[in-house]
């Protein structure tokens, strides 16, 4: 420390080696919005005014607050900003302590000496009452010397902190008539292009405020200049009238309807407030509540969009969970709180207490932030089942809307799978047009039936002409139809729905029918395969390069042939989405099921038994494959082949 020889009372400081370093972070680094320094002003503003409210409580010598407030004032000609509060100010030894010394926070000091005794008259501490964090460096992004000026409550005289920002500061008495603090910016040039506006505009102050400190519990205000004229009695403005006059204005709205009782908060009021964080000029579709208490507090209000975004499914879209920490605005795309599938939730977060990082503009992942996003999950989901119980019409709305996202939480969020298939909505070959649930599904499963059976495919009428779902259609049983392409994701990772497998008719084997119809159908099988055992071995003797195996089917009723992979296997419809988008397709056969009751099996038989060498099999087993392409609709390996083998036939028959 040295002391200015003309200035007995002036004492110049030298940072501390991590504030310096701090300062440099601040400066070219750690914020990437340099209008955040406004924002960090002004919370730390509303905690000296927390911080003076509580002790006031407990200490009769301190003033207790009138009219509490926050005062911007700007001066365009000297090129400055000034914030000013009138809370609990600072002592000399608070300025060293808090502002020369990163390492002494004056909230966690203040937090440690009230753990034993957290609330007074039924007042509860406030959190986050330091006078300054770190956030206060900000400053240094936008000017070039930075002046203080406060007052203790409590105390008589005042202290005076300045500094450029050069590693030194300077300290001396200062005299201050009222309690607080003002700090004076004196302000960089304005640089558009580096993001650095002029605040010493009121309007880009207004909109500052309104964005990260409008909810801020305390009036934010500022002397407003406005230009009145007076007009004729036509109402025309008379020219050189123009009388210019100055008003405060409060510039934030204070009002965080999330924190009023929701007896008081009309259903306009939550449109309105909808409609003002989402940008969305439809209503939503609903809205809700919750309060979060324990070991931290938070508050959210979020709502459900009755329209889907148009980037709903854009990696680059806007997620609509907006965070505040104590109604100050932090970031308006916290991924962290909300599972990608919810990304159409809209709303607010608000916490007490939560940590963040130094810039407070990415969130630490802690405890609280997993807490947070698990509840808020399940009051969603909660939410969406109360919906589809007590408004179904409403609940189909919703998943007309939103379904698609819904189903990607079946494999990114296994903890509430379960909640997550009761809210799931799936065509099937006995719901006509209407959808059903699972849970009805199981209620109209036939006798002996144990599996839940699907199959997907790129639209519905594909679905239901496939051969797969024949001996299903003959025999009554219900099959889900699933055409979304999520639903290829999420079928292969849910296996069972209340102790109910799910299984694609399109893989494995398939066994329909009671007990004793599966064993007559098993030993006709069994009778059959021994009947077209050489035929079986010599079709897949020559298909070897497209199938792995040939065989007998009890799924098909009117067409000759299906191709069936194992249950691990692609679908079709999958290795085409895949191919699609340029995505590597791992090789597979599946296997080529014939009819054994078809008339085009029998004649094949007929052809074998003549003459197991006969050069046609090598046609009609391809024909057969190539038709069992078309009938799932897949594409063709050699279409020109198939065509021309197709017209040999034609020929022969006519």
């Amino acid at each position: 420390m040295s002391t200015d020889a003309t200035t007995p009372t002036l004492e110049r400081h030298t940072f501390q080696a991590e504030t310096r370093e701090l300062l440099d972070l601040m400066i070219h680094a750690i914020y990437s919005n340099k209008d955040i320094f406004l924002r960090e002003l002004i919370s730390n503003a509303s905690d000296a005014i927390d911080k003076l409210q509580f002790e006031s409580l407990t200490n009769s010598d301190l003033p207790k607050p009138e009219h509490p407030h926050i005062l911007l004032t700007p001066d365009d000609k000297a090129h400055t900003l000034a914030i000013e509060d009138n809370g609990i100010g600072m002592s000399r030894e608070d300025v060293v302590n808090l502002i020369g010394t990163i390492a002494k926070s004056g909230t966690k000091e203040f937090m440690n000496a009230l753990k034993e005794n957290k609330s007074h008259n039924g007042i509860v501490s406030p959190e986050l009452i330091g006078q300054f964090g770190v956030g206060f460096y900000s400053t240094f992004m936008v000017a070039d010397k930075v002046t203080i000026e406060t007052r203790k409550a409590g105390e008589e005289h005042g202290t005076r902190w300045e500094s450029s920002g050069d590693g030194t500061y300077t300290i001396e008495p200062v005299e201050r008539s009222t309690h607080g603090t003002r700090i004076t910016l004196h302000l960089k040039p304005a640089d558009t292009e580096d993001g650095m506006n002029n605040y010493t505009q009121e309007w880009t102050l207004k909109s500052i405020v309104k964005k990260y400190s409008d909810f801020v519990s305390y009036p934010i205000e500022m002397d407003v200049t406005h230009t009145d004229y007076d007009r004729d009695e036509n109402g025309k403005v008379i020219e050189g009238s123009a009388k210019t006059s100055i008003k405060r204005e409060t510039l934030n709205s204070r009002k965080a309807i999330w924190t009023r009782p929701e007896s008081e908060v009309t259903e306009d009021e939550y449109k309105e407030f909808y409609k003002h964080i989402s940008h969305d000029w439809h209503d939503p579709l609903t809205w809700f509540r919750m309060k979060m208490e324990g070991t931290f507090e938070a508050q959210a209000l979020l709502f459900i969009p009755e329209k889907a975004p148009h980037d709903l499914f854009f990696r680059e879209g806007k997620r609509g969970v907006h965070l505040y920490v104590k109604r100050v605005f932090i970031m308006d795309d916290c991924k962290e709180l909300m599972p990608d599938y919810l990304r159409f939730i809209r709303g607010v977060v608000d916490s007490e207490d939560l940590s963040l990082n130094i810039s407070r503009e990415i969130l630490q992942q802690n405890r609280q932030i997993r807490a947070i996003r698990k509840r808020l999950v399940k009051k969603v989901l909660s939410t969406l089942e109360e919906m589809a119980q007590n408004d179904g019409e409403k609940y189909l709305k919703f998943w007309g809307e939103f379904g698609r996202a819904l189903k990607e939480g079946l494999y990114e969020d296994q903890e509430n799978q379960d909640s997550l298939l009761e809210l799931v909505r799936l065509a099937s070959t006995q719901s006509g047009a209407e959808l059903t649930t699972l849970k009805d599904y199981l209620s109209r499963m036939k006798p002996g039936q144990d599996k839940i059976y699907f199959m997907t495919g790129e639209d519905r009428q594909i679905i239901e002409n496939s051969p797969h779902l024949e001996a299903f259609k003959e025999k009554g049983y219900e099959v889900l139809l699933l055409t979304d392409g999520i639903d290829e994701l999420w079928t292969q990772n849910v296996y069972k729905y209340k102790d109910v497998e799910l299984q694609s008719v399109g893989k494995g084997t398939v066994e329909l029918g009671t007990e004793e119809e599966k064993k007559q159908a098993e030993q006709d099988l069994e009778q059959k395969e021994k009947e077209y055992h050489s035929l079986l071995e010599a079709m897949q003797s020559r298909l070897g390069e497209f199938v792995k195996e040939v065989r007998l089917s009890n799924r098909l009723t009117n067409s000759p042939a299906c191709l069936v992979g194992n249950v691990s296997d692609l679908s079709p419809h999958m290795e085409q989405m895949l191919k699609a988008m340029n995505q590597p397709v791992p090789q597979s056969k599946r296997v080529l099921e014939l009819n054994p009751n078809h008339a085009l099996t029998s004649k094949l038989q007929e052809v074998f038994a003549s003459n197991p060498n006969d050069a046609s099999l090598n046609d009609y087993a391809y024909l057969l494959y190539g038709q069992a392409l078309l009938a799932e609709g897949s594409p063709l390996p050699d279409p020109a082949r198939l065509s021309k083998l197709m017209a040999d036939v034609l020929v022969k028959a006519l």
